[in-house]
């Protein structure tokens, strides 16, 4: 096969002429990452993560074949912000919650989310509510994490040649189904194929969906991909570089008190805290009010009634640095599960039609003492400007505090792979 020249990002490579720019690139020591692609199928070219600039002209990387001449561009600052872009869109427009994903530690979109160091989305989030298929005779397509890749459509066939996927419908609507006749011939390892070829958590083998452990998925330790770093999280240059005692105030909005109970999980750890932080308003040290102004505050769970707004921008305004702590204050979490429901409807079922209430009592409490409930729950940055996120279900203790004593000391904070986890 004739070998040809051509550079990506200004690096010469050479590759055999026609050979997919995917494949030559990593030939070449240059991961391109995508969604779509799938070594022996033909370029998908739908996920577009893979978006690269040849000549100056943008395109699909994996629609490519290598030429002679060739400039690729690859890891540009504007491709790089494409491309976070994308799968950020990808986060919001279906309901991907990862601590509830069978997938979760082998999904490859999860992953290529790590590396792009998505910590929240610019965009706000759908919640769309789709249709879950658990019809068919092995598995369960559940369209909320579906990303129209068509791997499955082009992958998936039964022994006499049928495609089992399929697109249907046109637009916004446009929805990958299935033919239950053809779906009932896969053997059980076909369908566990379709179930592994599946970058998401989009299609699941009705009985093979346990989870793993921590440390035996696919992703939980090795990055991919080096040359994305995880650049939303910075060293905070503090005005103050004595090592001076700081203030930190923390609050639990619409959430669990999971992140809470995460910051106590440092242990003997808070020993050397309290030595470098005092805390102001806090749950953890029962003070009610702000005493004083405060260098940061950290902020659990998102906004579902007008208390947790009133609460969110007192600490707007008492706090110099805000952050996000968690999924719930980061796009709204299990909380947000109900903005799938109109807010009139999630209320009777919870008040008129539960089977739990007793008889003659079906009423929606309103009373002027009690929070409005707002029409949907709210991610933190909505409401007011959040400075950092800092993503999990819930965070790690010791990310948390490293995370803090990097903002107020400039401390040195390198984050592992292994903690930076949306689940």
């Amino acid at each position: 096969m004739k070998k040809i020249k051509f550079r990506i990002d200004g690096k010469d490579c050479t590759a055999s002429k026609d050979q997919n720019l995917i494949e030559a690139a990593e030939q070449n020591g240059v991961s391109i990452p995508t969604l779509c692609y799938f070594k022996h199928l033909n370029p998908l070219g739908s996920c577009r993560i893979c978006t690269v600039k040849n000549n100056g002209r943008t395109i699909a990387g994996c629609t490519l074949k290598v030429d002679e001449g060739m400039d690729i561009e690859v890891n540009t600052p504007e491709l790089l912000d494409l491309r976070k872009a994308i799968l950020e869109m990808m986060f919001v427009e279906g309901n991907h919650f990862c601590p509830s994903c069978e997938k979760s530690g082998d999904c490859q979109m999860q992953n290529l989310g790590y590396q792009t160091g998505i910590t929240h989305t610019r965009f706000p989030h759908l919640f769309v509510d789709r249709t879950i298929d658990a019809i068919p005779e092995r598995i369960v397509v559940n369209q909320n994490r579906c990303i129209k890749c068509k791997r499955c459509i082009e992958e998936i066939k039964t022994d006499d040649g049928h495609r089992v996927f399929n697109l249907t419908n046109r637009g916004n609507h446009t929805a990958v189904s299935v033919d239950y006749k053809q779906e009932a011939k896969l053997s059980e390892k076909q369908a566990e194929h379709a179930m592994q070829i599946c970058p998401t958590g989009a299609i699941l083998v009705k009985g093979k969906t346990f989870g793993k452990p921590f440390g035996d998925r696919q992703f939980d330790y090795s990055r991919e991909s080096e040359n994305m770093p995880l650049e939303d999280i910075k060293k905070h240059k503090s005005t103050n570089k004595k090592k001076t005692k700081k203030r930190v105030a923390t609050a639990s909005l619409a959430g669990c008190f999971g992140c809470h109970m995460s910051m106590l999980d440092v242990d003997l750890g808070l020993l050397d805290l309290i030595d470098v932080v005092e805390f102001n308003k806090s749950p953890l040290t029962d003070i009610k009010e702000f005493s004083e102004r405060c260098d940061i505050g950290l902020i659990e769970g998102g906004c579902c009634n007008t208390d947790n707004i009133e609460v969110l921008r007192e600490f707007r305004k008492h706090c110099d640095i805000l952050i996000s702590v968690g999924e719930c204050a980061i796009w709204g979490g299990v909380p947000a599960i109900r903005n799938t429901v109109p807010l009139e409807d999630c209320l009777k079922e919870s008040y008129i039609d539960s089977i739990t209430s007793e008889a003659n009592e079906t009423i929606i409490p309103n009373h002027e003492d009690l929070p409005k409930i707002l029409d949907k729950v709210y991610a933190n940055h909505e409401v007011v400007k959040i400075d950092y996120h800092i993503p999990g279900c819930p965070p790690n203790a010791n990310h948390i505090w490293n995370v803090v004593k990097n903002m107020l000391f400039e401390e040195e904070y390198s984050i592992t792979y292994s903690e930076f986890k949306y689940d």
